[in-house]
């Protein structure tokens, strides 16, 4: 295939892998797709050690990472240390999150150090800066950014190194707003998608993008959001994109980080067993809804937090829960939630990640044969 996307990050197949996993980059890189590392809530040394890890296993294959740098976030550029911003959390906020476990019966969170997430130190520019040290020291071929514009040192270091640098973009005027900041590759990712989603939907948002930016620059395009087969891949090209990003989908992948209770809730789970909230992030992220959504939108609950102040307040909490489940504790199975989009629906096995590769090739190539052989019936005709 030959797409924009694959001259620029030199492959065959445009289907990108974004996941927390580095089996899973491996696994898809390795396969003929091109896995993304998300990489902000790692240190830089265990960065390096995973980054390492990955290049000693793809042997010269492109891949690349994705940091998260939010426009808006609480404590952003007045505070530093992540206990000042624990602070700022409420006290009834711990009472309810401690309510909320007692009912299902978990052992309460005591403080930040138990809850443990991370908060502004995360999302400061100085540790972006010791993150791209460490990426630019090995040969990724693509950086990504989400949650707001890219940052002007972020796209200077990128093509200083000349890699390229994409930005997730959930509507057309934030697409706008990148293509100037000077980004080479949009993401639009429609409300479909798992994790942090704006509001317009893929089959709307993709060619709507691809619109906005031609006055402008026009930049690549992948479309992001419900995708997890070659079919959807298919559709999203028709629409004008010039590949895709996936996330979803390498959840129930033999290789993810995924627990195998939050698995096997995705393999049973339908499109519609899926909420956008502000109840692990404090931005709508979209997740499989669970009781722990029940209960943090129940008439009890004091609401959510801004980010990063519901993140360093759920996060480790769910850690735990997770944990539990994992030990057979009913009450945790019940909360035990991930970042999963409305795709989930259509994941209905657990398999190997190659096995999700090949079969994207596959199930494309026969929405394009068919595709193809409309139009040549109506050409016959």
């Amino acid at each position: 295939m030959n797409t924009p996307i694959c001259d620029l990050l030199d492959i065959e197949f445009p289907l990108l892998a974004f996941t927390h996993c580095r089996d899973v980059v491996v696994a898809v890189t390795n396969a003929g797709g091109f896995g993304v590392l998300g990489a902000i809530a790692l240190p830089p040394d265990v960065l390096e050690r995973e980054l390492q890890w990955i290049d000693e296993r793809v042997d010269g294959r492109p891949y690349g990472i994705d940091l998260i740098v939010p426009d808006s976030f609480e404590g952003k550029g007045e505070v530093t240390d992540l206990a000042v911003l624990a602070e700022r959390i409420p006290q009834r906020y711990w009472d309810f999150l401690d309510t909320v476990l007692a009912k299902y019966g978990l052992d309460p969170v005591h403080d930040i150090t138990s809850a443990g997430a991370a908060g502004e130190v995360i999302f400061s520019p100085e540790n972006v800066g010791r993150l791209l040290d460490v990426a630019f020291s090995h040969p990724i071929k693509l950086i990504a950014n989400a949650l707001g514009v890219s940052l002007s040192f972020m796209i200077e270091r990128a093509k200083a190194a000349g890699v390229p640098i994409a930005a997730l973009v959930g509507a057309k005027e934030h697409a706008v707003k990148q293509v100037h900041a000077g980004v080479d590759l949009l993401i639009a990712q429609g409300h479909e998608a798992g994790g942090h989603t704006g509001e317009v939907s893929t089959l709307v948002l993709v060619p709507e993008v691809i619109q906005a930016i031609e006055p402008v620059r026009r930049v690549p395009v992948l479309a992001a959001g419900g995708i997890v087969t070659g079919r959807q891949m298919a559709a999203a090209m028709a629409l004008g994109a010039d590949g895709v990003w996936t996330g979803s989908v390498w959840l129930t992948t033999d290789e993810a980080e995924t627990t195998p209770v939050v698995k096997e809730k995705m393999v049973r789970a339908t499109s519609r067993d899926t909420v956008r909230s502000r109840a692990r992030t404090g931005k709508p992220a979209r997740q499989l809804r669970t009781a722990w959504h029940d209960e943090w939108e129940s008439a009890e609950s004091p609401g959510t937090l801004p980010m990063p102040l519901m993140t360093m307040l759920a996060e480790g909490a769910l850690h735990r829960i997770n944990d539990a489940a994992e030990a057979g504790h009913e009450g945790a199975r019940q909360l035990a939630t991930y970042f999963v989009g409305q795709g989930v629906g259509l994941m209905n096995a657990r398999r190997p990640a190659a096995e999700v590769v090949y079969d994207f090739m596959a199930d494309f190539a026969t929405a394009v044969e068919r595709l193809d052989g409309l139009v040549g019936q109506e050409l016959a005709s």
